[in-house]
């Protein structure tokens, strides 16, 4: 119950919806109150705003300091595990398999089998429960995505009970104890994912993906023209604002934004 009002919450509080809803307000405001100037400045503050996080520039230049704090894994270091967190999909057996993992599962996913190829022997883990009425779990998802691409299954195993990242850290305890491996996860989902790793006393080594913040050459109007693509990485900022804050609140790392 908790998790789905979390969830509720959570996504009611993301730039386009709470945008959105107080633009809402204003309209009402507007045109059922005596308060038309408040309501037309409700209007206009959220529609720069949404204007704003909507520009790349912007949207990118937040979301690029949380990305950056680990660099991508090139390191030298063996592993025998290597763990991939659930994220976005569904599950349709007539799709080609890699369309069933969403946004921004299938980075995580290709970045894993990369690392994998690079340690010989090694073991991929997929985590994540099965999303409401689906009945293959994002683990699992992930992990027959994995077999298409040339992973044998003994090469594979599925945590599929765990609801959040916190679980996920739960689980991979659980299932190889507190030796090293490699954590991929989106980069800007990463410092939080090893704040909650570290928590459960496990030894994770960074290995992001997904990177979503462009600082290398783009067209001009690439730049200058609103697009839900940037919109999209300003939510990025704003969802794993909220999670570490409710991670701090939970006394699972130090202050807001800090490990």
């Amino acid at each position: 119950m908790l998790f789905t009002l979390k969830k509720y919450i959570g996504g009611l509080l993301l730039p386009l919806p709470l945008l959105l809803l107080l633009m809402g307000l204003g309209i009402a405001l507007v045109w059922f109150t005596r308060w038309q100037k408040s309501g037309k400045g409700l209007i206009s503050v959220s529609w720069l705003v949404l204007l704003l996080l909507s520009l790349q520039p912007v949207a990118d230049g937040l979301l690029k300091p949380i990305e950056d704090r680990y660099p991508t894994w090139r390191g030298e270091q063996k592993v025998a595990w290597i763990v991939i967190l659930g994220g976005g999909y569904t599950w349709n057996p007539e799709w080609a398999p890699s369309s069933n993992l969403i946004n921004n599962s299938l980075p995580r996913l290709t970045e894993g089998v990369r690392l994998w190829r690079e340690n010989p022997g090694a073991k991929l883990i997929f985590t994540g429960a099965a999303a409401g009425g689906n009945p293959v779990s994002t683990a699992e998802t992930g992990a027959r995505v994995a077999e298409s691409l040339g992973v044998p299954r003994s090469a594979i195993l599925v945590l599929d009970t765990a609801k959040d990242t916190e679980e996920e850290a739960a689980a991979v305890k659980q299932a190889i104890g507190d030796v090293p491996f490699l954590l991929v996860t989106s980069a800007s989902h990463l410092p939080r994912a090893m704040n909650f790793f570290h928590h459960a006393g496990l030894n994770p080594l960074p290995a992001p993906a997904n990177q979503l913040a462009i600082d290398s050459p783009l067209n001009a109007w690439e730049r200058i023209i609103p697009s839900p693509a940037w919109l999209m990485h300003s939510d990025r900022v704003s969802y794993e604002t909220m999670g570490r804050i409710w991670q701090w609140l939970k006394g699972a790392s130090g202050e807001p934004g800090q490990e």
